[in-house]
């Protein structure tokens, strides 16, 4: 658990939590790694709850249900992602707009996730999983891949398409690219032999370092390291016309740049959180692919070690804490 920003989680015993009328209590098998988790920890977002079990990317099995879940069953195989309850009331809520609802609560920041052997979850916010899919695959889906494909969506429909940062979304959405006949261009850090050879394993018609121009000017692209100077970098890199999605919920601060690099009709815009609409469209199109995700795993004694390695960079595709076997 996270006592403090800028602290080691540390291992606690905590009582099972038991749920409320519209929630489930899940056995948490494996919870994926996410950078948000390393924004909050790190101190970046700043009003997480405190004390607070972290992890957003959970899968698990049913164990009870409130009085009034009608959508589950003991037994049955959820994931809970970061999106963890809505107003339903607000006028984002009633234009289906749910991802910037005025009192939205997230999984593992407002309410305690999934580092832990049990959590509740509001069961209007919980998927069923394609059976397909172990617990180990299926976890980094649930935030690499549902946001990931909310940014992903709003590129429209590109030949060409940038990732800039190529972590646990970019290896999940460029399955999907590919898989529709689109040519990715995959930028890392500067030097990141191993991580461009991981994308071109995966199909990326170039990569390169994120300090360089690709070879031609893209369609769209979509910037998921936190990196606010990759901003620019894009811009220069897209056509007339072109689309920028900063995919990140947070990002170090975006330096100035000239005017002529966003004109001719070029967008730029921000993702934020994802709908239940995003995690069905998604999880449904997933097996059809099939994507597959490169796991590193971590038993949940080792979260610290887990996010210092995302921390530093050596994570190819998605680490996941392991909590329990199915």
């Amino acid at each position: 658990m996270l006592e403090a920003p800028r602290q080691p989680l540390r291992l606690a015993d905590l009582p099972v939590p038991k749920p409320n009328p519209e929630q489930v209590l899940i056995r948490v098998h494996a919870c994926a790694v996410c950078r948000t988790d390393l924004h909050i920890v790190d101190g970046e977002l700043t009003q997480p709850k405190l004390p607070l079990v972290p992890g957003h990317q959970i899968v698990g099995t049913i164990e009870m249900i409130g009085s009034h879940v009608n959508k589950f069953s003991i037994g049955q195989r959820v994931g809970v992602p970061w999106l963890g309850h809505t107003c339903d009331r607000c006028r984002y809520c009633l234009s289906g707009r749910e991802n910037l609802c005025d009192r939205a609560e997230f999984t593992g920041y407002n309410l305690d996730g999934g580092y832990a052997e049990y959590t509740v979850a509001d069961h209007r916010f919980c998927f069923p999983l394609d059976p397909s899919y172990s617990d180990l695959q299926a976890a980094p889906l649930l935030c690499g891949g549902l946001i990931g494909y909310r940014a992903y969506r709003m590129t429209g429909d590109p030949e060409k398409i940038g990732f800039y940062g190529f972590g646990s979304a970019a290896h999940i959405l460029i399955q999907l690219a590919r898989y529709q006949s689109r040519h990715v261009y995959a930028f890392t850090r500067d030097g990141d032999v191993k991580g461009q050879e991981f994308a071109r394993q995966l199909g990326a018609t170039w990569a390169g370092d994120s300090s360089i121009l690709p070879p031609e000017p893209l369609d769209a692209a979509i910037i998921f390291a936190p990196v606010g100077r990759l901003v620019p970098a894009a811009l220069r890199a897209v056509a007339k016309g072109g689309i920028v999605i900063c995919a990140g919920i947070h990002m170090s601060d975006i330096p100035s740049f000239p005017y002529n690099i966003l004109w001719e009709e070029k967008i730029l815009r921000s993702v934020a959180n994802l709908t239940r609409k995003d995690g069905e469209e998604f999880l449904a199109l997933a097996p059809k692919v099939p994507i597959r995700t490169e796991v590193n795993p971590f038993p949940l004694t080792q979260a610290n070690e887990a996010l210092d390695a995302l921390r530093s960079g050596k994570i190819e595709g998605s680490a996941v804490l392991v909590v329990a076997s199915a």
